[in-house]
């Protein structure tokens, strides 16, 4: 098996760590051991050099340019590499020219396109003829839902494998080793550092492995000047402005403000709470989060409790008020009072079922009854004719009086949930439905 290198070798020296501890071998990848499990298809596949086009989907640092090297290195393959940020369609076909000049040669190439989901439907589908006739080993890597991301002709070329964020444990693993080799890691070095320190690395390293070792290169330039030795008051500082993983337009995004809906919905007040904090550190607009609470507050608490509705409101004029970080906590607090309150959706459910009979009745005319006269003419013509006024009725509701256009007859949408405000509200409008349809002899 060979190794390709994105690099070559006059620059050896000046590589960062997490380049030069680049897995040679599937056995040094570290967190991913439902792909690459010993009894895997994908890793037969790959062992035995009988590589396939894919998309490699999974979060930053996980290690799908390595997998790219390795499958270029198992089927001993030309690589080559393009990005699709960097990259455009003149560059993408001169690429896939010498592509076909090595297949005519007999010679293949593993071709991989970084950031894939970047390229547009033109630029994707140049790739379709030359993946079609083998001509290239087609390897997308990319951080997005390929379902959203990539064109369905592209999809049906490739299959989709996807790669886990890498969990601390086998973060410090990949630590450790880089810690003890002498030749490619920083065992000349002789760095001392406690497994303690290596966890912490690892936790703010958030499942990227790349940023895990840059974060020990530092701490361990840092180290030289202490005897070596990497101390807590070491790690302070290269961990000072470390971030969690969020990307405000990406899956991640919509996964978590889904979380934190479905968590206010099921009632689950912690748990909506972290979601929210999540969001939070990871720099969402706290507008938008207002306005998705506000939207709870109306979809899935309704009138079981109409106070989540205020209290939406009265959180986003405190947030604008105050800003961060004081009305947050306005936030913190609306979100915990929503996802303890009472649930209850049928006042949305009413709506959507009001508005599929008002799109599909058409233009019923308004009962005679129910309609404005304020002419002679019109009164004359029947408009208001015996009308029953409530308020002059004994109990405050005429019973036998129709709300509905005739020729839809009378409807029931709302069905209030035997839940908060609302069990009472549905003890009245039982009885006062029950009272309804006995007066007009149903």
């Amino acid at each position: 098996m060979r190794t390709p290198s994105l690099f070559s070798a006059n620059a050896v020296e000046l590589r960062p760590l997490a380049e030069r501890m680049r897995p040679r071998r599937l056995d040094e990848v570290v967190g991913q051991n439902r792909l690459l499990a010993a009894d895997s298809a994908f890793r037969r596949a790959v062992e035995s050099g009988r590589v396939h086009s894919m998309i490699l989907w999974g979060p930053p640092g996980c290690g799908k340019t390595t997998l790219a090297l390795l499958l270029a290195g198992y089927a001993n393959a030309r690589f080559e590499a393009i990005s699709a940020v960097l990259s455009g369609l003149p560059e993408v076909r001169r690429v896939l020219a010498e592509a076909q000049h090595r297949f005519d040669a007999g010679e293949r190439t593993v071709l991989f396109v970084d950031e894939v989901h970047r390229f547009n439907k033109t630029q994707q589908d140049a790739f379709l003829p030359h993946i079609e006739r083998g001509s290239i080993v087609f390897v997308g890597a990319t951080t997005e839902n390929p379902s959203f991301e990539l064109n369905s002709a592209l999809l049906s070329r490739c299959r989709v494998h996807v790669l886990e964020s890498v969990p601390s444990e086998a973060m410090v693993a990949a630590l450790q080793r880089a810690l003890q080799d002498g030749e490619r890691g920083l065992g000349a070095l002789g760095i001392q550092i406690e497994s303690g320190l290596l966890q912490q690395i690892a936790l703010a390293a958030d499942g990227d492995v790349r940023r895990a070792l840059t974060l020990l290169e530092i701490a361990a330039e840092l180290a030289q000047s202490d005897a070596g030795r990497v101390t807590e008051a070491t790690l302070l500082q290269v961990l000072a402005d470390r971030t969690r993983r969020f990307d405000k337009g990406g899956e991640q995004f919509y996964d978590q403000i889904s979380a934190l809906h479905k968590c206010v919905r099921s009632s689950n007040p912690d748990a909506a709470l972290y979601w929210l904090c999540r969001m939070l550190d990871g720099g969402c607009d706290p507008s938008y989060l207002l306005r998705r609470l506000l939207r709870m507050s109306i979809e899935d608490i309704g009138l079981a409790d109409p106070r989540a509705q205020q209290m939406a409101l009265a959180a986003w004029d405190t947030y604008e008020r105050l800003g961060s970080p004081e009305g947050e906590l306005a936030m913190a607090q609306l979100t915990l009072f929503m996802a303890s309150a009472a649930k209850s959706n049928a006042g949305y459910v009413a709506y959507k079922a009001a508005v599929a009979d008002v799109r599909q009745a058409g233009t019923d005319e308004v009962p005679l009854h129910l309609r404005n006269a304020p002419t002679r003419l019109m009164k004359s013509l029947g408009y208001g004719a015996d009308y029953q006024y409530d308020h002059d009725i004994e109990g405050g509701v005429a019973l036998d009086q129709r709300g509905f256009p005739e020729a839809l007859g009378e409807r029931v949408y709302y069905q209030p949930v035997p839940r908060g405000m609302e069990l009472q509200i549905k003890e009245k409008l039982d009885a006062l439905r029950a009272a309804r349809a006995q007066a007009r002899g149903e």
